[in-house]
C-alpha cells in the first residue's frame, strides 16, 4: 500500500517551529558583582563623610578645632584645652532608592528600596598636653547599614520576563504563553568600620602637624532568592521548571518520534511508488502529469488518488502535485523523508532544552558574607594665619583592601567559598577653612577631592567597564550663631559632584549629583558637657541609563534616590593635668 494518506496529514507540516529561550544562565548572575554595593550618605562612592553629629548639622567640618577634629582635622587638635576629652555620637539614617524602567515586558515598571541605618555610632578620644595630643577614632568608614529590595530588581527580572517572547513559537503545538511571575528578594549589608589613631604635634602657634593610620575591617553580607518562577500556560499559572521538563519537553519529544516514523514511511513510499511507476518511466512517460497519465488509460483513479494522498501528506500541495511530472514523484518521497529526519533531531534538540532550562528555572538563593580589611595612612596640617582665622588640610592615602567570601548557599556559581575580590578605598584631599567673624558668629567651607581614578572600580552588573570620568568632588558651607550663651544654632549646604558616567550605574548601585542641607544645635550644660542635635536631606538628581536590547530594542532607566537623617552627640571635657 502506498504513503497513506492518514498517516499524521496536517500535523508535522505545521510544526515547523522556530523555538529560541534564553536559558537563564545570567538568572542570577548579577549577585556576582554584589561586592560593589554600599550604603553611603555622604561622602565619596564608597567613603562615608557623615562622621559626626556637627557635621550632621553644619556639613562643613574639614578645618574643626573641637571633638569630630579627630576625624575631619587631626592636626587642629591642638587648639583644644589640655585635658581628655571624650566624644559619642550617633546618627539614624534613611533612603529611599527607586529604578523606573521602561523595559517593556516587566509586569510593574517601578521597584524600591529601602536603606535603612538605625543607629549609626561614632566615638571620639583626645588627650591633650601642651604642644602633644593623642587621639582615637572610631565609627563606619564605609557603608553601615543595610539595603532590602522586595520585589528585587529589573536586572533580576528581565531575563524572566524573556520567557514570554521566548516561548512564542510553542503556539504552534498548542501552548500559549501569555505572562510571567517570580518571588524576587534582596537584601544586602555593607559595613567598613573605622578605628583611627594618631598623633598631633604643635610647631607654634601657627602651624601643628599629624600623623595617623586608620585601621578597616570590613565585612558584606548578601542573602537573596529567585524562586516561584512561573509561566500562564494556556490561561493556567504553572511553575516554569517543572512546566518546560514535565509537560513540553514530552510534547517535543511526542512530535520527534512522529517525524521519526513519518521519515520511516517516506522513505518506504519513496521505494514503493519508485518500483510501480518505474515501467511508465521506462516507457517514456516520465515527464507527463499524473492527470495526464490516467487521461491515457495508463493509471486508474484508485491508484492516482493513492499516490496524490501521499504526497498531501509530505507538504505537497494540490496545484504542486497537478503540476508535477511522474519523474519527480519519487524524489518528492525521498526529500520529505530527509526534512522529516531534520524535523525529528530538531525537536529532539528543543526537548533537552527545554529540561536544562527547566533545571535553570529552579528556585535560586544566595548567603554569603565577605571579610577583609585595610590600613589608611592619614597626614594632616593646621594653620591659624591670624586671629579668627584657621585652615585644616588632610591627605588619606588610597587603602588596599581584599574581601575574602564565606559563602553558606550559592545558587548562582557567582561566590565560591573562599574566593578574593578587591575592594580598595581611594585617596582623600581635604581642606577647610573656618573664620569667626564676630563672637557669636563664625562661618566655615570645606572642599574634598576623591581620586576616583586610582582605584579600578570593576565591571558593573552589566559587565560594562566602571569607567570614572573625572574625580569626585564636594564643596559645602556653615555657620554657626551664638542665640544665647549655652545655645548656638548652625545651617549647612552642600553641593556634591559625582564623577562617573552613566555606564558607570546599574539598577543595582548608582550615583548622582546631589544637594544637602542641615540645621542643628548646640547645647553646652556648663563648662564640661557639650551636646550637639542636627538633621539633614539630601536631593539626588535622577540618573538616567540607556539600553539597547536584542529582544525589545531600546529603552531607558531612570534611577532616584533621596535621604534624610539625624544625629546627637555628647561631648565631655574631664579637664587639664
Amino acid at each position: 500500500m502506498l504513503f497513506a494518506k492518514q498517516t499524521r496529514k496536517g500535523i508535522l507540516i505545521n510544526i515547523v517551529l522556530i523555538f529560541e529561550i534564553n536559558t537563564m544562565k545570567k538568572l542570577f548572575a548579577t549577585a556576582g558583582l554584589l561586592m560593589c554595593f554600599g550604603v553611603v550618605f555622604a561622602g565619596g562612592l564608597l567613603t562615608n563623610g557623615n562622621q559626626s553629629a556637627q557635621y550632621i548639622r553644619m556639613l562643613s567640618r574639614n578645618a574643626s578645632t573641637t571633638y569630630d577634629a579627630v576625624y575631619y582635622n587631626p592636626a587642629g587638635l591642638m587648639k583644644m584645652e589640655n585635658g581628655l576629652f571624650i566624644s559619642v555620637q550617633s546618627q539614624s539614617l534613611f533612603q529611599t532608592k527607586t529604578i523606573v524602567s521602561g523595559y517593556p515586558l516587566l509586569n510593574s515598571s517601578t521597584y524600591e528600596g529601602k536603606v535603612t541605618v538605625p543607629v549609626f555610632p561614632t566615638a571620639f578620644a583626645i588627650y591633650k598636653k601642651d604642644k602633644i595630643a593623642y587621639s582615637l577614632g572610631f565609627g563606619p568608614n564605609s557603608g553601615g547599614g543595610s539595603a532590602e529590595f522586595g520585589t528585587g530588581l529589573p536586572s533580576f527580572e528581565k531575563d524572566i520576563s524573556n520567557l514570554v517572547p521566548g516561548m512564542a513559537g510553542l503556539t504552534k503545538v498548542g501552548q500559549s504563553i501569555t505572562g510571567y511571575k517570580a518571588d524576587i528578594s534582596f537584601k544586602g549589608e555593607s559595613i567598613f568600620w573605622g578605628i583611627q589613631g594618631g598623633v598631633s604635634y604643635k610647631i607654634n602657634d601657627k602651624f601643628s602637624v599629624y600623623g595617623g593610620l586608620r585601621y578597616i575591617p570590613a565585612t558584606n553580607t548578601y542573602t537573596g532568592y529567585i524562586k516561584n518562577i512561573s509561566v500562564t500556560a494556556n490561561g493556567t499559572s504553572k511553575i516554569a521548571s517543572t512546566y518546560l521538563s514535565n509537560e513540553v519537553a514530552p510534547i517535543m519529544t511526542g512530535l520527534a518520534a512522529q517525524a521519526t516514523a513519518g521519515a520511516a514511511q517516506a522513505t518506504s513510499a519513496a521505494a514503493s511508488i519508485a518500483a510501480s511507476i518505474a515501467p511508465l518511466i521506462a516507457a517514456g512517460a516520465g515527464g507527463y502529469t499524473l492527470g495526464a497519465i490516467q487521461g491515457a488509460g495508463y493509471m486508474s483513479a484508485a491508484q492516482r488518488a493513492q499516490i496524490e494522498g501521499g504526497l498531501l501528506s509530505v507538504g505537497a500541495t494540490q496545484a504542486q502535485i497537478n503540476a508535477m511530472p511522474l519523474s519527480n514523484i519519487p524524489a518528492t518521497f525521498t526529500t520529505a523523508a530527509a526534512t522529516f529526519t531534520g524535523q525529528a533531531a530538531y525537536l529532539n534538540d528543543q526537548a533537552k532544552t527545554m529540561v536544562a532550562t527547566g533545571a535553570a528555572l529552579t528556585d535560586k538563593s544566595v548567603d554569603v558574607k565577605q571579610t577583609g580589611s585595610g590600613i589608611t595612612p592619614i597626614l594632616g596640617i593646621n594653620i591659624s594665619p591670624c586671629e579668627g582665622l584657621n585652615i585644616g588640610m588632610k591627605y588619606e592615602f588610597k587603602t588596599k583592601l581584599t574581601l575574602t567570601n564565606s559563602t553558606k548557599v550559592d545558587g548562582t556559581g557567582m561566590f565560591p567559598d573562599k574566593a578574593e575580590s578587591s575592594s580598595d578605598l581611594p585617596a582623600l584631599f581635604s581642606v577647610g577653612v573656618d573664620y569667626k567673624i564676630t563672637k557669636k558668629l563664625n562661618i566655615s567651607a570645606s572642599f574634598n577631592n576623591y581620586n576616583d581614578k586610582g582605584v579600578d572600580w570593576g565591571n558593573n552588573i552589566y559587565k560594562e567597564p566602571r569607567v570614572i570620568n573625572h574625580n569626585e568632588w564636594e564643596l559645602s558651607f556653615g555657620g554657626q550663631y551664638q542665640l544665647v550663651k549655652c545655645v548656638a544654632v548652625s545651617l549647612g549646604y552642600l553641593h556634591t559632584a559625582m564623577g562617573v558616567y552613566d555606564q558607570f550605574n546599574s539598577d543595582f548601585s548608582y550615583y548622582s549629583n546631589s544637594e544637602t542641607f542641615a540645621g542643628g544645635f548646640e547645647i553646652k550644660a556648663g563648662n564640661k558637657l557639650t551636646v550637639d542635635l542636627g538633621a539633614l536631606v539630601t536631593n539626588y538628581a535622577d540618573a538616567n541609563k540607556f539600553f539597547r536590547s536584542a529582544v525589545v530594542g531600546n529603552y531607558s532607566e531612570t534611577y532616584k534616590k533621596h535621604s534624610v537623617g539625624f544625629a546627637i552627640g555628647l561631648g565631655y571635657h574631664f579637664g587639664g593635668n
